[in-house]
């Protein structure tokens, strides 16, 4: 006999079994099984997320409530002197304050002066900071990246009245050649015509602008440069593995993908630009002459001309006239800052 055990054949199901294959009895379809619905997770508050979220939401009120605040006293302040003042101040250039019975200010000229100057400088920081990003962040060897880095940001811990010595005795004669030759060569453009300043003395916007355009390049470079690192390295490859070269890969992955950063930062530095006081107050001449949208021209923007009127406060009308100039470029840079964010929606739509 054979020790190897027996196999027994298969049990073919009963159809009266119940729950056996999909029938149940009778052979009829077993229903569905519900499953029970889960009780709703309660969410649990820590303490430490109520004590953080009441100190967020308390910083975010009283930020607001101070830029109010600000706005509010700046407005109550200056409302006496414009009710004293005998022109226009929008559109007028005088600015004659000692007298406070008959007072005649304008904000005009300090306006465009202002304006001129921070653009001026804006359009030759922002394209320089872009390629220093790129460098930095694409082509320059690690080893060299960083200690370049600490070197652009080190221009802005120089305060602004080395940077006013600087451009007054140092970089003013240096770039006086060229001022010279554009005013030559290219009076016929407006901007190179020759204006109400002094272009052997280097008191010019031109000279200005370009100081302020050093003071502005590490806050629109540290933001982008920031904002480049963080592209998606699974992008990078992706452009590389398709065939793109080094610059293409910048052009159409890196730069787009920054671009919001990139204005934000140049917003940055034009708000820097707007409010820059003691360089300007150093290198900027005033002058009595109309101005005329020329590079070449003098004067004082919005802040200089407070920093230079400052000793002159006599009284709480004198104050207020100054203090309506203030106004003006408070509002300008709400304004400057709104302009940025919706452009910056606007790209990402």
């Amino acid at each position: 006999m054979s020790d190897a055990p027996t196999q027994s054949a298969p049990r073919t199901p009963d159809p009266g079994d119940a729950g056996v294959g999909v029938g149940g009895p009778l052979g009829t379809p077993e229903a569905p099984i519900t499953p029970t619905p889960a009780a709703p997770s309660k969410t649990v508050t820590r303490p430490g997320d109520r004590v953080f979220t009441s100190m967020a939401t308390g910083s975010a009120v009283f930020i607001s409530v101070l830029i109010g605040a600000i706005g509010a006293f700046l407005v109550w302040r200056a409302v006496p002197a414009l009710a004293r003042n005998e022109v226009n101040f929008l559109t007028s250039s005088e600015w004659v304050t000692q007298d406070i019975n008959h007072m005649a200010f304008g904000v005009l000229d300090l306006f465009q002066v202002t304006v001129l100057v921070s653009v001026f400088a804006l359009a030759l920081a922002m394209p320089v900071a872009l390629g220093i990003a790129i460098f930095l962040t694409e082509y320059s060897p690690k080893r060299l990246a960083r200690p370049l880095a600490y070197v652009i940001d080190l221009l802005a811990a120089v305060p602004s009245i080395v940077y006013g010595l600087w451009g007054l005795l140092i970089f003013a004669p240096a770039i006086k050649p060229l001022a010279l030759w554009l005013n030559e060569n290219l009076s016929w453009i407006p901007l190179f015509a020759t204006g109400s300043g002094s272009i052997a003395g280097g008191g010019t916007i031109f000279t200005a602008g370009i100081v302020l355009a050093v003071m502005i390049l590490p806050i629109i470079t540290a933001v982008t440069r920031e904002v480049f690192v963080q592209t998606p390295t699974s992008q990078i490859e992706a452009a590389l593995a398709l065939g793109a070269t080094k610059w293409e890969v910048v052009k159409t992955t890196i730069i787009p993908f920054g671009k919001s950063g990139y204005i934000s930062g140049s917003m940055l530095g034009l708000g820097r630009a707007l409010g820059e006081t003691m360089a300007l107050y150093m290198i900027l001449r005033t002058t009595s002459k109309a101005f005329g949208w020329s590079l070449f021209d003098s004067g004082s923007t919005i802040a200089s001309k407070i920093a230079l009127g400052y000793a002159e406060f006599n009284n709480e009308i004198q104050a207020g006239a100054y203090i309506a100039v203030g106004l003006v470029l408070f509002i300008l840079t709400f304004v400057v800052n709104a302009a940025a964010r919706a452009a910056i929606a606007g790209k990402r739509a």
